[in-house]
C-alpha cells in the first residue's frame, strides 16, 4: 500500500502526486499541516528527518525527497513509464531534471516565501522568529536569510533572472519535439511543472507570453488527466514549495 505524507500547497508534493496520479496507482494521502507544526512532529522527523515533504511509505518502507519517490515509482511501478527506455534519452531528461532542481526549484522560493510567510512573520517578534527556525532541520538559515520582511529586492531579482533561463530553455527544447525530451511526457515535464504552476499563480506568467512553445506545453499540461488530481482543492493556494 502507497502512503504518501504530503501539503496540498508544497510543490514538491505536487510532483510525487503528478507521478502517482500519472501512473493511475491507488494511495493514501496523509496532510501534513504546516500551521501546525506537523512536519516539525517527532513522529514526522522520526520519519523524514529533514522536517519537509513530501514522505512516501511503501508498504512501511520509507521513501524521502520527491525526485527520489518519483524515481523510486518509476523503478518499482514501471507499468505506465515516465521516464524513456532508452539509456541515452533518459540521460537527457535526468539532465533536464537536475537542472531544474538545481535553478528553477530554488529559485520559485523567494517570491513565494515572500507572498505566504512575511504576513505571518509580521505577527511575530523576532525572538519567536529566531526560535522557530531554530526547531528546522533544513533551510534555518535560509529563512533566516528572508528574515521577517522578506527577501530583498536583489534576491526576487536573481530568483526572475534564473526562472527567466529556464523558461528560455524550455522554448528551445519545445523546438524538438512536443515535450521536453522527445516526444514522450516524462519525470522533466513532471519536475518543472509546479514552478510554472506557482509562476502562474504568483502573477508571473506573462514572462511567456511570448513564447508560443512553453505557452503551448503549458495548456496541454493542464489538460492532463494527472494535473486535476495533483491540483487538488486548496493546491494553489500561495504557500512553501516544500
Amino acid at each position: 500500500m502507497l502512503e504518501l505524507y504530503h501539503a496540498p500547497i508544497s510543490t514538491c508534493s505536487q510532483k510525487v502526486r503528478l507521478v502517482l496520479a500519472e501512473k493511475q496507482l491507488p494511495w493514501t494521502g496523509r496532510i501534513i499541516h504546516f500551521g501546525s507544526g506537523d512536519h516539525l512532529s517527532p513522529s514526522y522527523l522520526a520519519m523524514n528527518p529533514n522536517g519537509v515533504v513530501p514522505t512516501l511509505l511503501d508498504d512501511g518502507d520509507i521513501v524521502i525527497d520527491s525526485t527520489v519517490i518519483n524515481e523510486y515509482l518509476e523503478d518499482v511501478y514501471p507499468q505506465i513509464p515516465v521516464r524513456p527506455k532508452n539509456p541515452k534519452v533518459a540521460a537527457r531528461m535526468r539532465a533536464w531534471r537536475q537542472y531544474i532542481d538545481e535553478v528553477p526549484t530554488p529559485a520559485i522560493r523567494p517570491p513565494s516565501f515572500n507572498a505566504f510567510f512575511v504576513p505571518i512573520w509580521a505577527e511575530m517578534t523576532d525572538e519567536q522568529f529566531f526560535a522557530y527556525t531554530e526547531r528546522l532541520p533544513l533551510r534555518k538559515h535560509f529563512y533566516r536569510k528572508m528574515g521577517r520582511t522578506g527577501f530583498s529586492k536583489a534576491d526576487i531579482d536573481e530568483a526572475l533572472d534564473k526562472l527567466a533561463q529556464t523558461l528560455d530553455r524550455m522554448e528551445r527544447s519545445l523546438a524538438d519535439g512536443a515535450w521536453l525530451v522527445d516526444d514522450h511526457y516524462s519525470l522533466a515535464d513532471v519536475s518543472i511543472t509546479p514552478t510554472i504552476v506557482r509562476m502562474e499563480d504568483l502573477g508571473l506568467s506573462a514572462m511567456w507570453a511570448n513564447l508560443p512553445r512553453v505557452t503551448d506545453w503549458y495548456a496541454r499540461i493542464q489538460a492532463r488527466p494527472n494535473f486535476a488530481v495533483a491540483y487538488m482543492p486548496g493546491a494553489r493556494d500561495l504557500g512553501p514549495s516544500c
